[in-house]
């Protein structure tokens, strides 16, 4: 026990005094600490900060954090090195490296019917852009216009079309990192919509546009229904806050009466 906490504060010493380069430290093993790397990560980071997020220094920034935080609990514990102690370590490191990740998504969950409803939108305004080009130019174009949460993987996805992939992988990997409502299915009807002549893309093209018209209609209703609970509980809070008050006023008012007769 005694050489592990040795090391780790040898460790701490060389990177702290800069010996060590922290960033290519991390750089280095970044194949072990990709493991430690959430499926959906990306997709919550652009969610809450937009396009000009940078989720792989994000990622580096939890990893330092949670290393910086184990290092300084194992010096703390240099007295008394027990397996105890580094385990102790170990997780409160590891709840460090999560609570951004948990930040992300109360956030996400907090605004998940506004982020949700975007896709349907964009989908709307690449219908139509769809009538006049291709699916890839049309995705290309759209781009520019699209909410900011997407257009990192919507680049990425022309990207690598415009590579040779003409499969519908790069299609599914968009869905994949997006995973709001129906995107799965959607991406299956845009990668469908670029196949085959033009007779068979204006029937693709009517079932996109009746099910991003659905889509739509759903959205709408969600946003109706939560503006329905939102004035509903107000109203209430409003009743409860005015019946209060008229008893205050009535008990206030008995109080002065019998004041008065005593």
């Amino acid at each position: 026990m005694e050489i592990v906490f040795i090391a780790v504060i040898i460790l701490f010493i060389l990177v702290y005094n800069k010996t060590i380069d922290k960033d290519k430290f991390i750089n280095d093993n970044k194949k072990y600490f990709e493991v430690l790397r959430e499926d959906d990560y990306d997709f919550l980071v652009y969610a809450k900060y937009g396009d000009s997020a940078t989720p792989n220094a994000l990622f580096q920034k939890r990893i330092f954090y949670a290393l910086g935080v184990f290092f300084i609990f194992m010096f703390l514990f240099i007295d008394d090195p027990s397996l105890i102690n580094i385990i102790l370590a170990c997780i409160i490191s590891i709840l460090v490296f999560k609570m951004p990740y948990t930040q992300l998504k109360k956030y996400y969950k907090a605004h998940l019917h506004q982020i949700d409803i975007m896709l349907p939108y964009y989908l709307k305004s690449l219908e139509i852009l769809i009538q006049h080009y291709t699916v890839p130019v049309a995705i290309g174009k759209s781009i520019n216009d699209a909410p900011d949460i997407f257009k990192p993987g919507l680049r990425e996805m022309i990207e690598k079309i415009n590579s040779g992939d003409s499969s519908i992988n790069p299609y599914m990997d968009f869905a994949n990192t997006y995973p709001v409502r129906d995107s799965m299915r959607m991406m299956r009807l845009l990668y469908r919509l670029g196949l085959g002549g033009q007779e068979k893309k204006q029937e693709r093209l009517l079932m996109f546009s009746r099910t991003v018209s659905n889509l739509q209609a759903k959205a709408r209703d969600t946003k109706y229904k939560e503006r329905l609970d939102h004035m509903g509980n107000m109203t209430m809070i409003m009743l409860v806050v005015t019946g209060v008050s008229v008893m205050v006023v009535i008990l206030a008012s008995l109080l002065v009466s019998l004041g008065s007769e005593l």
